[in-house]
């Protein structure tokens, strides 16, 4: 079976990995230079490239040609949102003309990118049948299987996991189902391609929406005056306590999806209220987070434009290079707009992509000891970070004015007091 795979990023290339095990597949990406590092066996979101895989089974390419007539394409594109936070579909409007152009007669087509429901019947397949002139069900089937990529997670791997599969026929559904169950252990299959779109947008604002509930009682906590973290270890043991940390929720599914469904939500004169709610609140906590350093900083007596910041981390999520919408750039903008001197620094993240998309210069975790600061904000839990909190001691400019912001409550309150620390945590 020839497969092709389009897109090389977090979700395509696992899969152009596990399948090449299998079958042969050509892995494609507009992406010049990421496609000339994957064929010399260099990944920077650190997949293990067997060089013998590449030479016999899989193959890297820019090219059109090299994916024609094959049997099945699986769509792996990002599907961000826009200034608006409405839907960006241009990637997947690309992909599915591009496809129609390449595709054979009986070909499957795949999608595994994150949308709304009736995303891939509604908008994708009149673009394939526009450019292939094929018929949709009579020349060529679809199927949809959301990706469950979890950068990061060495656990729930795509072999682990459970994989939802949705098709236009039965015949297809289990001829998909058997093609997912070489790679996956487990496979769950619905009766229809809504049905899965459907379960992968709510999976993701499951969580924004808990998060949210955390992050804003947080809020009231530090109101209070109680450590959120003591309350929320008191309050799981309560055996149907479900535990979320508060922190700020950037990346490119949970931040992303509830604008997506709430986008086909309003389509049908319906306005979401309770999940663009929680996206409201987890909006907000970057600039949030800045506010409470510049609250520490005038307690402090300390004149904001004569006041240096250290940021520690940039990605969206801990240990992972990935920066995709990443709510730490918040923090950066607020406090440099109160004329607040920002040193970043991160230990996996690109310079140049941050330098290039969000105008702002990263240092090297080595060369925090190269200045004197005010204050430090743990934002990004890099496991390279958790210190013990003496190690970050001599770093600032006064031993009597430490303030410590740790975003993901990574320490005990009582551990900073002790050290004489001003802080906060969410």
């Amino acid at each position: 079976m020839t497969i092709a795979i389009i897109g090389a990023g977090y979700v395509g290339l696992p899969l152009a990995i596990a399948f090449a095990n299998h079958h042969s597949v050509v892995c494609y990406d507009i992406n010049k230079s990421r496609i000339n590092e994957l064929k010399k066996g260099i990944d920077t979101n650190k997949q293990h490239l067997k060089k013998e895989l590449i030479k016999n089974r899989l193959t890297f390419t820019c090219r059109h040609d090299k994916i024609e007539n094959k049997d099945i394409y699986i769509i792996t594109v990002p599907t961000p949102i826009n200034n608006l936070n409405q839907p960006d579909l241009s990637m997947l409007k690309h992909v599915s003309l591009l496809v129609g152009k390449v595709m054979r007669q009986n070909s499957i087509i795949i999608f595994e990118s994150t949308t709304y429901p009736g995303c891939t019947e509604e908008f994708c397949i009149p673009l394939i049948e526009k450019t292939s002139k094929l018929k949709y069900k009579r020349d060529f089937d679809v199927a949809y299987s959301p990706e469950r990529v979890n950068p990061g997670d060495e656990i729930n791997t795509l072999k682990s996991i459970t994989k939802i599969v949705g098709a236009n026929n039965l015949k297809t559904l289990k001829k998909i189902k058997k093609f997912y169950n070489s790679i996956c252990k487990s496979i769950y299959t619905v009766n229809s391609i809504k049905i899965a779109e459907s379960a992968k947008v709510i999976e993701n604002i499951q969580r924004d929406v808990n998060i949210a509930l955390v992050n804003e009682l947080g809020v009231l906590f530090n109101k209070l005056d109680i450590p959120t973290n003591e309350v929320l270890k008191a309050a799981s043991t309560k055996w149907n306590f479900h535990y979320y940390k508060p922190g700020l929720v950037g990346g490119h599914c949970i931040s992303v999806d509830p604008y997506y469904l709430a986008y086909k939500a309003k389509q049908k004169n319906y306005l979401p209220k309770l999940i663009l709610s929680g996206r409201k609140i987890n909006e907000s906590m970057g600039k949030y987070v800045a506010k409470q350093t510049i609250k520490l900083l005038s307690i402090n007596k300390k004149k904001l434009s004569n006041s240096n910041v250290a940021i520690l981390g940039f990605s969206f999520k801990d240990n992972i290079p990935d920066t995709r919408n990443t709510k730490v750039i918040q923090i950066v903008n607020h406090l440099q707009k109160q004329k607040i001197k920002v040193k970043l620094f991160d230990t996996i993240a690109s310079r140049h992509e941050i330098k290039k998309k969000y105008k702002v210069d990263l240092y090297n975790f080595s060369n925090l000891k190269k200045f004197k600061y005010d204050a430090i904000i743990l934002a990004v839990s890099h496991k390279e970070f958790l210190k013990n909190l003496n190690y970050y001691d001599k770093f600032y400019k006064s031993k009597q004015n430490k303030i410590f912001i740790d975003v993901k409550n990574n320490y005990s309150s009582y551990n900073l007091n002790k050290n004489n620390y001003k802080f906060f945590q969410l």
